[in-house]
């Protein structure tokens, strides 16, 4: 399967649904350094953030953690801060996603996603050497707020 995502996912056609989802990035922080996790699906030869869809009554900071979960298998999640909603069309064009993103810290480092109907598998890359992304909406993020990334958020 080719990784190929346009711009067209970005312009929402007239008749979609609508789903809110959320996700984030992890980042774990071993030997002054930044690691953040992306999960790699068989399927697909780039990586990306793991996210999905809010359950009905679900905050979407519980679903970012429900999702980081059951994709990478990592649990133990402290929040550092909300990094802000993107939108675009689901991998299979059939609606259209709010997505809304947080930071979170861990420092677990080996996890196993637990996500049945997907062959995930974790991954950790340091900052400076991250691997092709699938979504230009994660890019994006990622480099909007590195600096955050690799000096463990904003200090509150």
């Amino acid at each position: 399967m080719a990784d190929i995502i346009d711009q067209c996912w970005f312009s929402r056609p007239e008749g979609l649904p609508e789903h809110i989802c959320a996700g984030g990035i992890v980042v774990r922080y071993h030997n002054n350094s930044a690691y953040i996790a992306f999960v790699k699906e068989k399927a697909f030869s780039s990586c990306f953030l793991p996210k999905g869809k809010v359950e009905k009554g679900e905050s979407t900071e519980a679903a970012a953690k429900r999702e980081i979960g059951e994709e990478t298998g990592i649990t133990e999640l402290i929040l550092m801060e909300y990094l802000g909603c993107f939108e675009r069309m689901d991998y299979k064009k059939t609606s259209w996603k709010k997505i809304h993103y947080y930071l979170f810290s861990s420092t677990q480092k080996n996890a196993v996603p637990t996500d049945s109907n997907h062959e995930y598998e974790l991954k950790w890359f340091p900052c400076g050497k991250l691997p092709q992304i699938l979504w230009p909406e994660q890019k994006k993020l990622i480099e909007e707020n590195l600096f955050k990334i690799i000096n463990g958020g904003i200090k509150k």
